[in-house]
């Protein structure tokens, strides 16, 4: 392979049109330029300049080589920007991957924060379901997962943890059955509103009923915490929901939350990467707050 900075001597006594010249300028003796301009000429098995009384000139075949080598330092004086600008977070991409509630209790605060700081970096948010998360952390087309633990996989690592307390809402319709903590199994009498089969939250609601002994049935399953909620809310039965979720409309009213005789345990949120893989800056960054 040819030597790279023959190129680039090369390219100096292009634009100089001068060897004398071009050798100042790259703080070298101008039979040094000289020496590397022949070694290229026979690398390349071609001429590249004319010798003139008065410098030197390209030949055709130096025309045609000096187009090219301009065109690729200027690449890599391109690159050396894109790299200064991104350690510098003046560009650069964050990609994280998390499901609904997550992302409205979690992570939006954090991006309000983040995008303040580093405006130029570009956010990439994507709401999905753990495994699919998981999938992409591997596949290197996701930075950072949030998800809900535990979690099996010896590619990914949890970097940090946050906890998620977790409670029984209903409407207004069922605001008598708040009156005192219920039984779990009085619980089952109540339409029970679920996610949909294979989600880590519907595991965990019935591993929880499970470890009592019951083994429950869902009357609704429905493909989100925010249709769980809307359901809820509109008197259809009870649903397993994040606190941080619902705590506004428990608040105001719209929804009611039932004690249970049996706390329901904390749920606890990780922030997932590939084991493997090199975190980008903007993704440190983001870790850092």
């Amino acid at each position: 392979m040819v030597n790279s900075e023959w190129y680039r001597i090369f390219l100096y006594a292009a634009d100089c049109s001068n060897l004398t010249k071009a050798a100042h300028n790259l703080n070298m003796t101008q039979p040094s330029v000289s020496y590397a301009i022949k070694q290229l000429e026979e690398a390349l098995g071609v001429r590249l300049f004319d010798r003139l009384s008065k410098g030197v000139r390209l030949t055709q075949e130096g025309q045609t080589l000096h187009l090219h080598v301009r065109q690729a330092f200027g690449e890599l004086d391109s690159a050396e920007r894109h790299m200064k600008n991104m350690k510098q977070y003046r560009e650069g991409r964050l990609r994280i991957g998390a499901n609904g509630a997550i992302i409205k209790d979690f992570i939006v605060p954090l991006l309000d924060q983040f995008h303040a700081r580093y405006p130029k970096i570009h956010i990439q948010l994507s709401q999905e379901k753990t495994s699919l998360i998981l999938e992409r952390l591997k596949r290197g087309s996701l930075d950072l997962g949030y998800i809900y633990l535990p979690v099996s996989d010896e590619e990914i690592q949890i970097v940090a943890s946050h906890t998620s307390p977790f409670c029984v809402a209903v409407g207004a319709a069922f605001a008598d059955w708040a009156r005192e903590p219920l039984p779990t199994e009085r619980l089952t009498e109540l339409p029970l509103l679920m996610l949909s089969p294979g989600s880590t939250t519907r595991s965990f609601i019935e591993g929880w009923f499970r470890s009592q002994g019951i083994e429950v049935e869902a009357d609704f399953e429905l493909n989100s915490l925010e249709m769980l909620t809307e359901f809820a809310e509109r008197g259809y039965g009870a649903a397993f929901l994040p606190r941080a979720l619902v705590a506004s409309r428990i608040a105001g009213g719209s929804l009611v939350e039932l004690r249970t005789a049996v706390p329901i345990p904390d749920r606890h949120i990780g922030i997932a990467v590939h084991r493997h893989s090199s975190r980008s800056l903007a993704a440190e960054a983001f870790l850092e707050m």
